[in-house]
């Protein structure tokens, strides 16, 4: 897929950025350096030619032992004439990637740009440890707080058997499950009798 034209637009805003394309074969995508991650979102979706307002996805990807160990990867749309600001760009696809290296996990957070970024990245950060600088409220999101690791790490122990703290079932019998039923049905019959100045 062809990517450029998007690069075209992104190397004159940002002259000093570093765009790598990268090999696609469902839509354009390139490679980013990490320091320039949220400037190039922010004219990606700014831009009259460019127009990506919606961020569809943050994820990523562990290539352990490969160095850089991780790629973040975002997906943009470019909407169309339905939520065009001026004329209408194209509507199309993107691909954007990050390199991370593995002894420091650490990426820009491009929610001051995709406010929509915010629980994606909570969740490469849940599961792959990469951490987000500047993200707003970055703790887990899927895994229990008392988690110990990042399950989707090439390197995580898989046969790892443990009990979470957090949450356990509510198991009802059927017994339970009728007299809770019958006891609120009486409440909400008892409610909907009631006048309004009745205490």
């Amino acid at each position: 897929m062809d990517e450029t034209p998007v690069l075209e637009v992104l190397r004159r805003a940002l002259p000093d950025a570093v765009f790598e394309p990268a090999a696609s074969a469902d839509m354009p995508t390139f490679y980013v350096g990490r320091g320039a991650i949220v400037e190039t979102c922010r004219v990606l979706r700014d831009d009259p030619a460019l127009q990506f307002a919606l961020l569809v996805d943050v994820t990523a990807v562990d290539y352990h032992p490969a160095e850089p160990r991780y790629e973040v990867v975002y997906h943009l749309a470019a909407i169309g004439a339905a939520y065009a600001v001026g004329p209408a760009a194209p509507a199309r696809r993107l691909r954007v990637k990050v390199r991370v290296p593995g002894d420091d996990p650490v990426v820009d957070s491009i929610v001051p740009v995709y406010r929509s970024a915010n629980w994606p990245e909570r969740e490469v950060f849940d599961l792959f440890g990469i951490r987000f600088e500047g993200h707003p409220d970055l703790r887990r999101i899927l895994m229990p707080d008392e988690w110990e690791g990042y399950p989707l790490r090439k390197d995580y122990p898989v046969q790892i058997r443990r009990d979470t703290e957090s949450w356990s079932p509510a198991q009802l019998t059927v017994e339970e499950f009728a007299e809770n039923m019958r006891a609120q049905r009486e409440r909400a019959a008892r409610e909907s009798h009631r006048r309004p100045g009745d205490a």
